[in-house]
């Protein structure tokens, strides 16, 4: 799959965004869910809104560019996404709004690029 810039996305929580009709989630991280928690799932401690809210503001920094990997179970793109340069995922795993999955990181693209993880 190839890389797109786009405009126009708007975070939906601190791992997803939706971008026109597409669903993106960020590859290799996981964020507080704004809902409950599912039985039975581990799920990233923090505040969902806070997380959700510096996505938004990470996302506006400047064009959007979605280097899709994948499609997930429920349909979404899996993608690194990049706002004016800036790694979405290596940023919210900076900023402490995001854990590392290693087993959702195709490639382990995240791994080894975010400073935060090494």
């Amino acid at each position: 799959m190839t890389a797109v810039a786009i405009t126009g996305c708007v975070a939906t929580d601190g791992d997803s965004l939706r971008c026109g009709p597409e669903r993106i989630r960020l590859l290799g991280i996981d964020a507080p869910e704004m809902g409950r928690c599912q039985p039975g799932r581990h799920c990233a401690p923090g505040d969902p809104i806070a997380s959700r809210d510096n996505l938004r503001r990470l996302a506006s920094r400047g064009p959007v560019r979605i280097d899709r990997v994948g499609t997930d179970r429920y349909g979404r793109t899996i993608a690194v996404v990049y706002a004016g340069g800036l790694d979405l995922s290596c940023a919210q795993l900076k900023a402490g709004q995001a854990i590392y999955r290693r087993d959702w990181d195709n490639g382990l693209r995240i791994g080894r690029t975010c400073d935060r993880i090494r």
